[in-house]
């Protein structure tokens, strides 16, 4: 018996919703020439856009436009959504939690529908819609293309806490931390959390706009309900980014602090070398002044010649202050 979650063409596997929550699986060959058998039912076909004849088969079996046919299946993944005559298209972003990734290296989700048919196409391994495959094959999944759609925004929000959460533990631990252990460690550990704030919130804030489009802009099967949860969602999603900000001042006030700990710590070296400097500069200078050898210099015969030195330090002591004073360094 064949694997229902076994990668059938490039289809990762499709379900036809039967309008209550539930659905029955369905393959490559009858995907591509299903025709809806009730009024309730919508096919779902989750794809992966970057097997051999998936632009093709959305060019010449769902009539999809060149162009769009080529962005569902283009590695173009900033977040954007529009409306195309009776037709739904976006593209939306999720953290990506396949092993060796790094949170702020996002995944992408294309999706297409026209209300009978929902199409979405991934190219890297995304948990989300087998979360919500999940919940359709325990009959309790969306009933239609556009609460699936929304479903679908939902839960690529929703795994943005986690990572949210992680960062501010690690944030509460930098601040436990005591920094005379291990500054250097702690400010790239800081650099790191900032540099995942940023790059979240650089993807994310499209995935924003993208989803008011939706909200706005979605074809008349997309029912009011679907655009209030698209709105939930959107709130959500703002909530997300402002918790992104205050990691990131947050990790900025942290950075401050042990910045200015080193600034005082060299400080304070500084001054006590400017004093050590300050004891041992006139001890110098006399133990030079008294060990000089003055044979052969003029008025040597009259012992004159350690006055006439003396005389030629203050002199140039005198000159420097002079200069010091016009250039206001004094």
């Amino acid at each position: 018996m064949k694997n229902p979650y076994e990668q059938d063409g490039p289809l990762l596997f499709g379900r036809v919703l039967d309008g209550k929550g539930g659905g029955r699986p369905v393959d490559w060959a009858e995907a591509k020439t299903w025709q809806p058998g009730g009024a309730d039912e919508v096919l779902w076909l989750h794809l992966c856009r970057n097997e051999d004849g998936v632009q093709a088969w959305l060019e010449q079996t769902l009539g999809i436009s060149e162009p769009t046919a080529e962005l569902l299946v283009s590695d173009e993944t900033r977040p954007r959504a529009f409306r195309e005559a009776n037709t739904l298209v976006a593209t939306l972003r999720g953290i990506n939690f396949n092993p060796g990734a790094e949170p702020e290296d996002m995944v992408s989700l294309q999706l297409w529908s026209d209300g009978r048919r929902l199409i979405t196409l991934r190219r890297h391994p995304l948990q989300t819609p087998r979360d919500v495959l999940k919940r359709i094959d325990r009959g309790t999944g969306p009933n239609d293309a556009g609460a699936t759609i929304t479903l679908l925004a939902e839960f690529m929000i929703a795994r943005m806490n986690q990572s949210i959460v992680d960062m501010n533990e690690h944030i509460d631990a930098l601040e436990a931390d005591d920094p005379e252990e291990d500054a250097e460690e702690m400010l790239k550990r800081i650099s790191i959390i900032r540099r995942n704030c940023l790059s979240l919130k650089r993807h994310m804030s499209p995935q924003h706009e993208a989803l008011e489009r939706i909200s706005r802009e979605a074809p008349p099967w997309f029912e009011d309900h679907d655009r209030r949860e698209i709105a939930e969602s959107i709130d959500r999603l703002r909530r997300y980014l402002d918790d992104i900000d205050i990691s990131k001042e947050s990790a900025l006030v942290i950075q401050d602090d042990l910045r200015a700990r080193s600034l005082s710590s060299n400080e304070q070296a500084t001054y006590m070398l400017t004093i050590v400097a300050g004891i041992f500069l006139p001890l110098g200078f006399i133990t030079g002044l008294m060990g000089i050898n003055v044979g052969g210099m003029p008025g040597i015969e009259d012992g004159d010649a350690f006055w006439i030195v003396v005389a030629v330090c203050l002199g140039i002591m005198a000159l420097q202050l002079i200069l010091f004073w016009r250039w206001k360094w004094l």
